[in-house]
C-alpha cells in the first residue's frame, strides 16, 4: 500500500474533496462524491456525482479527461462502485479508461461495493492509493459522514444547528431575537440549509418567528429539498410563510391528529407520539431515511433542541456564538431538555472545530451517537 504526501498529491485530493463537497444537498441518497484526473502535473478531467439517474463523479472526469485518462492518476475521494444500478460500475468503467492508479482515502461499505471496487482495480493492475493523512480523510468524510451513517443505521445522519449569545440565550426575557448573530453566520447557516436533505424545526419555531427555512443563497434556489414541522397537535397555520415558498415541505403529526391544510406543495403524514405526547423523534428519522434522506438538520427551539439531544439523535452539533450578553433568568436559552444531573454525563464533543465567521464563532463537534 502506497502513501502520498506532496504538495501537488495534496491539491489534487483537496480539489477532489471540494468537488464531492458542491453536491450536498442534491444528490441523496447517492453519497457526494468529487473526482479529479490528472496527467503528467495537470488537471485533465473533473466531476462530482450528479442526482438519480445520472452519471458518477469518477465517470464525469474521465469523460471529460478523454484520451488523456489513458495512464493518469484519478482522485477520488470515496471507493469506486463495483455494481450495476443506474449506472454501470465505476471501477469498470476506470478499467476501461487505461487509468495507472487511484488515490481515494475512504472505502465505501454499501454491501454491494465493501472493497469489491478496490479489489477490482488492483486485479486490473491499477494501483490503489490510499491517503493516511487523517485531514484528508476527515475532509472526505464531511461530504460522505451521512451516506456512509445512512448505509450503517437506515437513518439519516442529523447535525443539530443553534444561534445563541455568548451566554447561552436564543431570545430575550420578552422574546426577541432577530437577530443575535451576524449577517456572515446567517449566511454560512443558509449554505448549511441547501447542504442538508431536509431541514427539520418545530411548531414552537413556526409559531414564533414563521420562518421559511430556506436556503437564501444565489444559484441554489429550491434548497432544501424537504423541509419539516413536527407538530404532534396540528396547530401550524394555514398562512405559515413557510408555505409560500418553492419547495415540499412536509407537516408531521401526531397519531389521531385531524388538522387539515390545503397547499400545493405540504404533505402530511402521522407519526407515532412519544411516551410525553410529542412525535417519536426515531420514527421520525428512519421515515427520512426511508425518503432517501442521508444529512438533515434540526433548526429549533430549546424544547425540541434540547429533547433530541437528550435522546442520543444528535451526530453533530453547529453552535454559532455572537459576543452578546443578554442575561435575564427569563431568557430563552438555546438547550432545554431534561439535562444531565452532574456534569460529569454532559454531551462531550470530539473533533471539534472553532471558527470565526465575521464577529461571531462557530463551533462543531462530534458527538459519538
Amino acid at each position: 500500500m502506497t502513501t502520498f504526501g506532496t504538495a501537488d498529491h495534496r491539491r489534487y485530493m483537496e480539489r477532489a474533496i471540494e468537488l464531492g463537497r458542491a453536491g450536498l444537498g442534491e444528490v441523496s441518497p447517492r453519497p457526494s462524491v468529487g473526482a479529479v484526473v490528472v496527467r503528467d502535473g495537470e488537471v485533465v478531467g473533473e466531476g462530482r456525482t450528479t442526482p438519480i439517474p445520472g452519471p458518477h463523479a469518477e465517470v464525469i472526469a474521465i469523460q471529460q479527461a478523454g484520451e488523456q485518462a489513458r495512464g493518469a492518476t484519478v482522485y477520488t475521494t470515496l471507493e469506486p462502485c463495483s455494481h450495476t444500478e443506474y449506472t454501470g460500475p465505476c471501477a469498470d468503467a476506470l478499467i476501461a479508461a487505461g487509468v495507472d492508479r487511484v488515490v481515494c482515502p475512504v472505502g465505501d461499505p454499501d454491501p454491494r461495493v465493501d472493497g469489491e471496487g478496490f479489489r477490482k482495480l488492483r486485479d486490473a493492475g491499477i494501483q490503489v492509493v490510499i491517503p493516511l493523512e487523517g485531514d484528508l480523510i476527515e475532509g472526505a468524510m464531511v461530504s460522505l459522514e451521512g451516506f456512509l451513517h445512512h448505509i450503517a443505521t437506515g437513518r439519516p445522519f442529523l447535525t443539530v444547528k443553534f444561534a445563541a449569545s455568548l451566554d447561552g440565550r436564543i431570545a430575550t426575557r420578552i422574546g426577541d431575537s432577530q437577530w443575535i448573530t451576524s449577517e456572515a453566520a446567517r449566511e454560512r447557516s443558509h449554505l448549511m440549509r441547501a447542504e442538508s436533505d431536509a431541514v427539520i424545526t418545530g411548531i414552537g419555531t413556526v409559531l414564533a418567528d414563521d420562518p421559511r427555512l430556506t436556503a437564501r443563497l444565489e444559484g441554489l434556489s429550491g434548497r432544501p429539498r424537504l423541509r419539516v414541522i413536527v407538530d404532534s397537535d396540528g396547530r401550524m397555520p394555514p398562512g405559515a410563510a413557510l408555505l409560500g415558498e418553492p419547495g415540499d415541505v412536509l407537516w408531521v403529526r401526531g397519531d389521531g391528529c385531524e388538522s387539515t391544510i390545503d397547499a400545493p406543495n405540504l404533505e402530511a403524514v402521522e407519526l407515532p407520539r412519544s411516551e410525553t405526547g410529542g412525535i417519536d423523534f426515531a420514527n421520525l428519522l428512519e421515515h427520512l431515511g426511508e425518503r432517501g434522506c442521508v444529512n438533515v438538520m434540526l433548526e429549533a427551539g430549546a424544547g425540541l433542541t434540547g429533547a433530541v439531544i437528550d435522546a442520543g439523535h444528535a451526530g453533530k452539533i453547529a453552535a454559532f456564538i455572537a459576543p452578546l450578553i443578554i442575561g435575564g433568568v427569563g431568557a430563552l436559552p438555546a438547550v432545554g431538555g431534561i439535562g444531565v444531573a452532574e456534569v460529569a454525563s454532559a454531551l462531550k464533543l470530539d473533533r471539534v472545530r472553532v471558527e470565526q465567521i465575521g464577529p461571531d464563532i462557530l463551533v462543531t463537534g462530534y458527538t459519538g451517537q
